[in-house]
This record gives C-alpha cells, sequence and structure tokens, in this order.
C-alpha cells in the first residue's frame, strides 16, 4: 500500500512502518491473499443482502433499494486516541443541552451578544412553541451523532453536529456483527471494546427522561414515517433490538393529552416517543396541517408535560451549520472552558467581508447550504467545473446567509479493499452520544464513512460512499 504523503494515512508512519494500533493488522493484511480478502468482501456482501440494510435516495428516477458498500479492512482507533475524543463530545453535547435550554428560556447568550438572535429567531428549526416549556432533566438533546474527521495524528475536528433525527448507528452495530463473523481470527488478536451494548444504553437513556407522571417501568416506543422513508431499515432494526414497538403516526392517538397506543388489548399509554420524524410532520394540528405521518395533539401531549419526545421539538436550531461556527464561542459561554475538539475553520457567508473572500477563492474551497445534508446542495471547489462555480456564485450572492464555506480538508486515510488492492481511501467518523438523566456517555465506536472512490472526500452513502467497522483497541498506546 503507497498512501498519498500529503494526506495522514492512520495506519502507516511516514517512514513507511505501521503505527503502534495497527501492527497487529499490518502484518495481517501483508499476509493475507488476494483470492482471501475478494472471498471475505463477496461474503461480506452477501450478509448485508441477507439481513437486509438498504438505503434509498429521494428525488432519484430509479429509487430502488441499494446495498451502501461495506469495506473489510476495520479502521482502529487507540483508547488513548479515544479517550481525547469522549470527554471532547461529552463537552460538546452538554454545552448543546445548555444552549438549547437557554435560546427556549431566559436567553442569557443571545442577551450577551455571543451568537446573533437572528440566527435563532429566523431559523427555520427554531420553534416558538417550545419557548419556556420545560423539558424533563433539561435534556433536549438525547441522542447525537457528531461528524468528526481527522488531519493529523493529535488533532479531532468536529465537521458538524447532527441532533435532529441523526441516524447511521443501525450500519455501525451490522458492520461489527459481520466483522465477527468474517474476522473472528483478527478479533482474537485485538481487544475491541464493545458496541452491542449501546441498545441496551440507548433504552436506558430514553427510559430515564420519562416524565414524573410515568409508570415505573415506562412504555418507550420508536416513531417511524413509514416503509418508504430512506431509513426505514433503521427504524425497524434499533425497534427490534431496543424491544419496543415500531409505530407510525395511525399507531398514536391522544386523549386528555396523554398519548396512547393501539393494541389488540386496547389503549396502552406511550412515555416517551423515540421520534425519527421531522417537526414538520410531528403534529398537523401545531405544525404541517397536510401532514399525514403524526400525531393529532401530540403536541398539547408534550406541552402538558406526560409524554418526552427523543430528540425534543425544536433540537434543529442547534446543528443548524451557520450556528457551528459558534460552538466555541457556545462551549466557553456555558461552561467556562476551552473547546476540546476543534471546529473546522469557517467563513459565515451572511458577513459581507467575508463573502467577498468567498467569492473570491471558490475554486478552493467547500461551500454548503447552512441547513444541507447528504452531501446535497454543497460545492466542492477543487473538483467543480467552471460552470458549476458560476452557478454557485450566483446563488452566494443571491441569497449569502444561507450558506457557509470551510478549506478542503486533508481528511485521513485508512487501508480499503478496493480492485487495485489494498488503498488509502478517506474517512469521516460518526461517533454516538447518549444523554439522559444520569449524565452523557459515548458508546465505544461509531460509524466511518468512506469515500470509496480514489481522491474522492465525499463519503456520504447517497452519493457513493461506504463504511467500515471502527475498533477502539483497548490495550494499545497507539501512538507513532
Amino acid at each position: 500500500m503507497s498512501p498519498d504523503r500529503q494526506f495522514f494515512d492512520e495506519m502507516t508512519r511516514s517512514d513507511g512502518g505501521p503505527r503502534k494500533v495497527y501492527a497487529r493488522l499490518a502484518q495481517w493484511l501483508a499476509e493475507a491473499p488476494p483470492e482471501l480478502l475478494a472471498s471475505r468482501r463477496s461474503q461480506a456482501d452477501l450478509l448485508f443482502r441477507r439481513i437486509g440494510i438498504t438505503f434509498a435516495v429521494y428525488g432519484e428516477k430509479d429509487a430502488t433499494e441499494r446495498l451502501i458498500p461495506f469495506d473489510i479492512v476495520p479502521r482502529l482507533i487507540a483508547q488513548a486516541e479515544w479517550r481525547k475524543l469522549e470527554v471532547g463530545l461529552i463537552q460538546r453535547v452538554q454545552a448543546m443541552n445548555m444552549f438549547l435550554a437557554d435560546v427556549y428560556g431566559p436567553r442569557e447568550i443571545l442577551r450577551a451578544g455571543i451568537v446573533p438572535s437572528e440566527l435563532v429567531y429566523q431559523n427555520p428549526y427554531f420553534r416558538p412553541e417550545m419557548v419556556n416549556l420545560k423539558v424533563p432533566f433539561d435534556t433536549y438533546v438525547h441522542i447525537a451523532g457528531v461528524d468528526v474527521v481527522r488531519i493529523d495524528a493529535d488533532d479531532f475536528y468536529v465537521l458538524e453536529d447532527n441532533v435532529r433525527t441523526p441516524s447511521g448507528v443501525s450500519y455501525m452495530l451490522e458492520n461489527r456483527e459481520v466483522m465477527m463473523r468474517l474476522f473472528p481470527d483478527l478479533f482474537a488478536a485485538h481487544r475491541v471494546a464493545p458496541v452491542e451494548n449501546y441498545s441496551d444504553r440507548l433504552l436506558a437513556t430514553l427510559r430515564s427522561v420519562a416524565s414524573r407522571t410515568a409508570d415505573a417501568d415506562p412504555v418507550v416506543v420508536l416513531l417511524t414515517p413509514g416503509q418508504y422513508n430512506s431509513a426505514y431499515y433503521e427504524h425497524s432494526f434499533l425497534a427490534d433490538k431496543l424491544g419496543i414497538e415500531l409505530v407510525e403516526g395511525r399507531d398514536l392517538f391522544v386523549d386528555s393529552d396523554v398519548v396512547y397506543m393501539r393494541t389488540t388489548e386496547g389503549p396502552k399509554r406511550v412515555d416517551v416517543i423515540y421520534r425519527r420524524l421531522d417537526d414538520d410532520f410531528l403534529d398537523p394540528l401545531a405544525f404541517r396541517p397536510d401532514s399525514t405521518l403524526g400525531v393529532p395533539g401530540l403536541m398539547g401531549a408534550y406541552q402538558a408535560g406526560s409524554v418526552t419526545l427523543a430528540n425534543a421539538v425544536g433540537t434543529g436550531v442547534a446543528d443548524d451549520k451557520a450556528l457551528y461556527t459558534y460552538m466555541p464561542e457556545i462551549i466557553r459561554f456555558y461552561l467556562g472552558e476551552a473547546p476540546l475538539l476543534k471546529n473546522v475553520p469557517t467563513f459565515r457567508c451572511r458577513e459581507p467581508d467575508t463573502l467577498r473572500h468567498v467569492l473570491d477563492h471558490l475554486p478552493d474551497l467547500v461551500v454548503k447550504e447552512v441547513n444541507g445534508s447528504g452531501g446535497y446542495g454543497m460545492l466542492v471547489g477543487p473538483h467543480a467545473t467552471k460552470d458549476q462555480i458560476a452557478t454557485f456564485a450566483a446563488k452566494l450572492a443571491q441569497n449569502p446567509a444561507n450558506f457557509i464555506a470551510q478549506p478542503t480538508l486533508a481528511l485521513s486515510t485508512c487501508p480499503t479493499v478496493t480492485a487495485d488492492g489494498i488503498r488509502a481511501r478517506h474517512v469521516d467518523f460518526r461517533p454516538f452520544v447518549l444523554t439522559g438523566s444520569k449524565g452523557t456517555r459515548v458508546v465505544p465506536g461509531g460509524l466511518t464513512r468512506v469515500a470509496m472512490q480514489e481522491g474522492s472526500l465525499v463519503v456520504n452513502s447517497s452519493q457513493g460512499g461506504g463504511t467500515k467497522d471502527t475498533w477502539i483497541i483497548e490495550d494499545e498506546g497507539g501512538l507513532p
């Protein structure tokens, strides 16, 4: 394998030898015959097809279900590196919860001028219905998926925060199960931190934030938009893993500000709803009246305190890409601490001087919509044509507040099986952070996404990216 030296390669040091945490894996890869890797790769594809892990891409003419490409070479992170990342993630999510409690309450950060008021009040995800509404344990973000990247041996950078309805945890769990079946010898050679207990931790987190009027054994359900949603597989997978009911809006009803689930034995009270449905569609009486996916009266029950929604309504304010640029200041304001994880340097196009700079340097920048996701609505300047750059410049000039820009990051690379053998491919990482009444925890692992095409920096599955299993190695220092 010959990694591109302009990028930090997570397995190989600059002198060509493996980093300590990768030593055993590097030796295994060097000794593994190509036909073994090809066979295991085919077996992995077959397993995923049998399991049924698929997704669909909205807006495509051929919206058939697809497999996300899976790479059989795991990504390894040493425990010492993981600890640094873990405490930084906990700090970030704690500050985010404090920020949401503040902007829907006393608004001290706005009065202090730390965050511009218009970024909150004009945000499409700001919900006036949440103002002065007390949520259990002041927890708005129960489940967070924070996208992080590496560009060197020492630092993790946060690329973006996902706190509305973060997805991908099913792939983390299924990737691990498939790897354990295909490579028991590799697992025997490493002490890999388990991720299998994520489901138990998630269920405990959800139960811990039930309202005080709930029974000692709160009833938790997972609310899905239905089988035509691109993440429906994950919804059904998680409901099964948690041992809770998977419900659609039509399966629930509200009576006297209490939510009930229709069952064959009659109505059953619901205490916590893990919702995988956007705010707009939750309740046609409160939000979009044309929604057939939600539950009429749900917002009234929520405001009455009889049911907990996870994540809370209105959390989208906190994962706006424009607000992301203020996260270092938010952490300092609420916690009085320096941020442990760095933000990617970001240009706020809403500021006139910054906009001029961005327009002058579009070929060198990545430009994103502040509310975009899935790799859509963005310009990757170094890989864009002159026509694409010109089109995006016009969009920027017309609505600059809708965009942020960032330098093209030198994302780290990991060894990946390709048609040409083991090659370095760019990766990012989405760990999952859980917050309940007993604090904030991070499962020791996460979803590594990999750009399967040579030179590509786009890891999103909707754009052709794949996934890897991520091993937190418990018995290695992992430093060069």
